[in-house]
């Protein structure tokens, strides 16, 4: 039995779309999918302190939050706060098929050795370093001071 062209490019074609298949990850495959959301800095009260809030969204596998970096401050910090208590964290777990939330009260960013004041209306670079998603750049809106985000609230009871 003997194949033309026509049944052999069927068969290639159908072989590439299994690999395709198999290679994708729809959900909690091998890598984690984090997507950050709700991201802004209130305008800080000085100018060489300034806090940064967000969520990221994993549809995957687990990821690390390791470090981030930003243009505007010599250096970003992460802190936890538990009790009204505010302790710096070398990194933060992002839960396979979960959230991490960094929200007022809580988990948070803290530009330190600010370059620059940010106002009200300007936007900051920020750069979130994943252990296994790598660097994801994000643009922080500066929000007025006292700015509480309404997105936030169904998460506040952890």
């Amino acid at each position: 039995m003997r194949r033309g062209p026509a049944a052999l490019s069927a068969i290639v074609l159908a072989s590439g779309l299994a690999l395709t298949a198999c290679g994708s990850s729809g959900g909690s495959g091998d890598a984690p999918e984090v997507k950050v959301q709700g991201a802004f800095i209130p305008e800080p009260a000085s100018g060489d302190m300034a806090a940064g809030f967000f969520l990221v969204h994993n549809s995957g596998a687990a990821d690390t939050l390791s470090s981030v970096s930003s243009d505007i401050a010599g250096q970003v910090t992460l802190h936890s706060t538990e009790d009204g208590v505010m302790k710096e964290q070398k990194s933060f777990a992002v839960p396979a098929d979960g959230e991490l939330d960094f929200e007022r009260g809580g988990n948070h960013l803290m530009f330190e050795n600010l370059k620059r004041k940010p106002r009200e209306g300007d936007k900051v670079s920020v750069k979130l370093h994943f252990a296994k998603s790598g660097t994801v750049s994000v643009s922080f809106p500066v929000k007025a001071a006292t700015y509480n985000p309404t997105s936030h609230a169904s998460h506040a009871s952890h």
